[in-house]
C-alpha cells in the first residue's frame, strides 16, 4: 500500500467500523450455534405421558411440578438461542410471545421435534430422541407462566 497517498477519511472509518462490528456479531452468533450438547431431563417425577405424542393441548398446562421442571430444563437447553427467562437475545424467536392454543401446542411441538432448517441452515435442532416428550411439554408448560400478554 502507498502510505504517502492514503488518506484516512471519515468515510473510510466508517466502513472499516462497521466491517469490524459485523464480523464481530458473525463470529458470536456462529459461536451461538455451535456444538452444544443437550442436558438430559429428569422427568420422573411427572405422569408419563406414554410413546404416543401427545400433540395438544399441554397435558402439564399449570402442573407446579411440570413447570419447575420445565424451567430447568428450558435453562439447560434452550436459554442458549431463546435467552434466560425466555427473553430472547435477537438470535432465536422470543418464546415469551408465543400463544396459549392448541394450535400452538402443536406448533411448537412440531418445532422442538423436528427442529427448525432454512435453506441447508440449521436453525435449531431437533430435540426428538433427545428430550422425552415428557421435557418438551414441561418446558412449554413453564413457558406460558412467563407468557407476555
Amino acid at each position: 500500500m502507498d502510505t504517502q497517498n492514503y488518506k484516512e477519511t471519515p468515510a473510510r472509518k466508517l466502513r472499516v467500523g462497521a466491517m469490524a462490528i459485523g464480523l464481530a456479531l458473525v463470529a458470536g452468533l456462529a459461536h451461538a450455534h455451535g456444538d452444544v450438547t443437550p442436558q438430559a431431563v429428569d422427568v420422573s417425577t411427572l405422569k408419563p405421558l406414554g410413546k404416543e405424542w401427545v400433540t395438544s393441548p399441554n397435558p402439564y398446562r399449570g402442573d407446579a411440578e411440570a413447570i419447575r421442571i420445565g424451567s430447568s430444563a428450558f435453562n439447560q437447553n434452550c436459554a442458549r438461542c431463546h435467552g434466560l427467562g425466555a427473553v430472547s437475545g435477537g438470535i432465536a424467536p422470543d418464546l415469551r410471545k408465543l400463544d396459549i392454543e392448541p394450535e400452538t401446542d402443536e406448533y411448537f411441538l412440531g418445532r422442538i421435534r423436528h427442529g427448525v432448517t432454512r435453506n441447508g441452515a440449521v436453525y435449531m435442532p431437533p430435540f426428538e430422541g433427545i428430550l422425552p416428550q415428557e421435557a418438551m411439554w414441561a418446558i412449554k408448560a413453564w413457558l406460558e407462566t412467563v407468557r407476555e400478554k
